[in-house]
C-alpha cells in the first residue's frame, strides 16, 4: 500500500493539479478560439516545424508528444482533413509512417502562433521570474524522465 500523502504534500499536489488544468484549459480555450487549432494541433505543428525536413515518425511523434499509438493515429487522421499534415511511408522503411507538415500547416502555425504566444506569456511566464522558471524547468525536465 502507498505512503499517505503529508498534508503539505497533499496541498501542493491539489495546487498543482488544479492549477495545471486551469492552465491548460485555458490555453485550449483561447486557442480554439483564435484559430480553430486545439493544443494538441499546435504541438504536431511545432514538433514537425522543428523536425529534419519537416517530417517525423508516427512512433517518434507519438513519443515527444507524450500520446498513445492511437490517439496519434486519430491526431494526425484529423489534421489530414484540415490540410495541416500528410502521411507518407518512411523512405528507409516501408513499414512506418511520417507525418509531413504541409505549407498550409506551417501558415497555421506561423498565424496561431502570436496570439498563442500572448497567453502563454499572461498565463504562465508573465507570473513567475526567471529563478522560478528554472525551477520549474528543472523539475518537469526530471519528471518527464520518469
Amino acid at each position: 500500500m502507498a505512503k499517505p500523502l503529508t498534508k503539505t504534500q497533499l496541498q501542493h499536489w491539489r495546487t498543482f493539479l488544479e492549477s495545471s488544468w486551469a492552465l491548460h484549459t485555458r490555453l485550449e480555450d483561447e486557442l480554439r478560439a483564435d484559430t480553430g487549432l486545439s493544443m494538441n494541433d499546435y504541438h504536431v505543428l511545432i514538433a514537425l516545424t522543428d523536425a529534419p525536413g519537416r517530417r517525423i515518425r508516427m512512433g517518434e511523434l507519438a513519443n515527444r508528444l507524450v500520446l498513445s499509438p492511437s490517439r496519434i493515429t486519430y491526431q494526425i487522421s484529423s489534421m489530414i482533413k484540415r490540410g495541416l499534415v500528410r502521411k507518407e511511408p518512411c523512405p528507409d522503411d516501408g513499414r512506418g509512417y511520417e507525418a509531413v507538415l504541409t505549407d498550409e500547416g506551417l501558415a497555421a502555425l506561423r498565424a496561431a502562433a502570436p496570439a498563442h504566444l500572448e497567453t502563454v506569456r499572461s498565463s504562465f511566464i508573465d507570473l513567475l521570474d526567471d529563478e522560478e522558471l528554472a525551477v520549474i524547468g528543472r523539475v518537469f525536465a526530471k519528471i518527464r524522465k520518469v
